[in-house]
This record gives C-alpha cells, structure tokens and sequence, in this order.
C-alpha cells in the first residue's frame, strides 16, 4: 500500500529543493534517516536532530535540540522541517532558533500533521491548524509564502480506513455485547478487509490528483522566508 502522503511530501521537497541555487548551505532539521538529503545533492547540506527516538538515524552533523543549534547567525540559506514540529514541546523556541540561523532571504519548508495518531512517543505534542501555522510563524518573524494541504482528502479519508482496518473492535464484547454486538462482530469481521482494500485504492488516487475542494488534509505544508530586512522575533 503506497502512502500518498510520503509520496506528495517527496514531491513538495524536489520543488523546494529544485528553487535553491547550486551551493546553497541547507539544514536539514530534525533529519531522522534524512529521506530527502539526496534532493539537495547540488547543495552543501547539513543535518540536526537530538537523536533520542528509538528508530533509525542517519549521521548528523549536529547532535542537538532544536532550541540551541550550535552554528553561528545567519549560516544557513534554507532550512527543511519535514514531519518535525509536532514532536517539539516548544515549537516557538525551535522556530525562533531557525529564524535565527537562518539568512535574511533565506526560505524554509515545514509540514506536520493536523490529523494523526500519537507517534514516537513520548515526543509527540501538537497538531497544526493552517491558523497556528500562521500565528506561530509570524511570531517567530518569518513571512509565509505558502500554506498548501500536503495531501488531498482522499489521503485523509484513505489515512482513516487504513486506521480502521488495524483498529475498529470485532468481538462481540468489545462491542458492548448483547444482540447488538453479536450481530455488528461479523459485519465488522468482514468489513476490515474491505476498508484496507478502499484504504489502497484512496491512497492511488490521491498521489493521482490532490482533491482540495472540501474535507481537510492529514498535514500541511509550509514555505516561508525570513526578510531581507532582518528584525527580531517576537517574543
């Protein structure tokens, strides 16, 4: 089963990386196994993450909390946040701390979830309104150039039959029992397969064609600048 969200966020990512000049200092923040560094392979590209999750790791170059990066101001010329500030406790502070490395001019892709099960606990603490999107990026003094869904709602509703077919309860006393739950286990029994099978064929379409015109998406994404003319954050 493809995941049409992997998909759109690899595509979102060759576009942002295919807008930066050949020598562009990036920083991957937050990297994990850096899926993305080969996007950047015309670029000098460096990595940071605190590395406390159990799960793969590619090497970073910076072993540190986003909050205190130690380079200097102003060193990076773009920055990619991917899947990143959901698992932040202080996304202000890590937001802050990248306005701060980052150039005047410089441009940032971000994306988290609005609509996601927990994950890498116990580093998992917000979802994301395209209105906290807005709200923390200007207090952290970055201008927005885009908010775009990074999946359609067919990935959404895909993401939730997906779920469905792990999750929803089939005994009957999980059910609440009785007549009810006797007769509701079989029909569940037999719906889980065929709710992965629509999970599959939602997924395809998705990657096809983004449908926007009504639902929500499962995560947006994020592009913005910090001005030429640099000011402070506010704090």
């Amino acid at each position: 089963m493809i995941n049409s969200s992997r998909e759109w966020l690899l595509r979102e990512n060759s576009a942002f990386a295919r807008s930066l000049p050949a020598g562009s200092l990036v920083l991957d923040a937050g990297a994990g196994s850096q899926p993305y560094r080969h996007l950047f392979d015309h670029c000098r590209y460096e990595a940071a993450d605190f590395e406390k999750v159990d799960k793969p790791y590619a090497k970073s170059t910076y072993v540190c909390d986003l909050v205190s990066i130690p380079v200097e101001d102003g060193r990076f010329d773009a920055v990619a946040l991917n899947q990143v500030l959901e698992h932040l406790s202080d996304p202000l502070a890590a937001l802050a701390e990248l306005h701060r490395v980052l150039k005047p001019g410089g441009s940032m892709i971000c994306s988290a979830p609005l609509f996601y099960e927990e994950h890498e606990q116990p580093y998992d603490f917000f979802r994301y309104t395209q209105y906290a999107w807005r709200h923390l990026m200007a207090k952290a003094g970055f201008e927005i150039v885009s908010i775009c869904w990074l999946e359609g709602y067919l990935g959404t509703v895909a993401y939730q039959m997906e779920r469905a077919s792990r999750y929803l309860p089939t005994r009957p006393h999980d059910l609440g029992g009785g007549v009810r739950g006797w007769i509701a286990s079989p029909i569940l029994i037999a719906g889980k397969p065929i709710l992965r099978v629509l999970a599959a064929l939602f997924y395809r379409l998705d990657a096809r064609h983004r449908y926007t015109a009504a639902g929500y998406p499962k995560n947006y994404v994020v592009v913005v600048k910090k001005p030429a003319a640099q000011g402070a954050p506010i704090s």
